[in-house]
């Protein structure tokens, strides 16, 4: 983690302050015991940075365990979503009409086929999770319109993801195809491979497709001249994420430029996910330090 600098950010307006919903429709396939409550989701927790509702004590333990060695990781939160919107709607605008998006996480408005339809209304999107309570919620707010699919899958076989139905039912594999990777291979271990991840879904996708992915790191934002790797701050983000159901890894900005594979990156390149073509002012350099992710978008030749 970057140095700790500033107090906590206040909650972002763009973010609902929205309560639980009831569980989804029948058709998600998951009773309520099969919710794993044990042990922290990296996606309950994420809901938890962002004001959601959707999470359980054990989340929200675990989280405040995060704030507390770093308290920015709320602005990283929103910084990142807000990244996801911005490259939506520039892909959308230039054309794309398909998304797939692996590690969604927990619903939360404006979702991918939400930032898509304000241009394109016939964009038809997949989201995939690994996490049941992501399918409870699903049919309220991620399938309830036509073109919009769910998967139960996780991002490291994504073999299964590819081969699922409901892809292959929604999903034009003869045509060009968002792939959205956001914040979700952080949680992948170096064992796991996430760059031959990467390369399976490029495998399936065709020419002029598109991978929009962030990553979180440990890294000082290079332009901060009062930046450092805060070792303690890391090693307790890390420690709260080894009970979790995925390990958290952090990656340097040329590790991540190395996951793209196949993908061209396109201008501005791997950068602080408010520094990828912002539609807005720009965070100074001490802000930019504490934002830990990195984002970037590429393209399939």
């Amino acid at each position: 983690m970057s140095e700790q600098n500033t107090s906590p950010a206040a909650p972002d307006p763009e973010v609902p302050q929205i309560g639980p919903y009831a569980p989804g429709p029948a058709h998600s396939g998951f009773a309520a015991e099969e919710i794993d409550t044990s042990r922290p989701h990296p996606a309950r927790m994420y809901d938890y940075y962002l004001g959601g509702w959707d999470n359980y004590e054990v989340d929200r333990v675990a989280a405040e365990r995060v704030i507390e060695v770093h308290p920015q990781v709320r602005l990283s939160a929103r910084a990142n979503r807000a990244f996801l919107r911005r490259a939506v709607r520039e892909l959308v605008a230039g054309g794309i009409r398909q998304i797939i998006d692996i590690g969604t996480g927990i619903p939360t408005s404006p979702n991918p086929h939400e930032v898509a339809r304000e241009i394109a209304p016939e964009t038809r999107v997949v989201y995939a999770d690994n996490d049941p309570i992501v399918a409870t919620h699903a049919g309220a707010r991620l399938t309830n319109t036509a073109h919009t699919g769910f998967v139960l899958g996780d991002v490291r076989d994504p073999e299964a993801i590819l081969a699922h139905p409901t892809v292959r039912e929604l999903i034009d594999f003869d045509r060009p195809v968002a792939l959205l990777l956001v914040a979700v291979l952080h949680f992948v271990r170096d064992d796991e491979d996430p760059a031959g991840i990467i390369a399976t879904l490029a495998e399936a996708l065709p020419a002029g497709s598109h991978l929009v992915l962030s990553h979180a790191t440990d890294e000082p934002y290079e332009a901060y001249e009062g930046g450092r790797t805060d070792e303690v701050a890391r090693a307790g983000v890390q420690d709260v994420y080894k009970s979790a159901t995925a390990t958290l890894n952090l990656r340097s900005k040329a590790g991540i430029e190395r996951l793209f594979g196949p993908f061209a990156l396109l201008p501005p390149g791997v950068v602080r996910v408010p520094l990828w073509r912002p539609d807005g002012a720009v965070p100074g350099a001490q802000e930019l330090n504490n934002t830990i992710f990195y984002g970037a978008v590429g393209r399939k030749g």
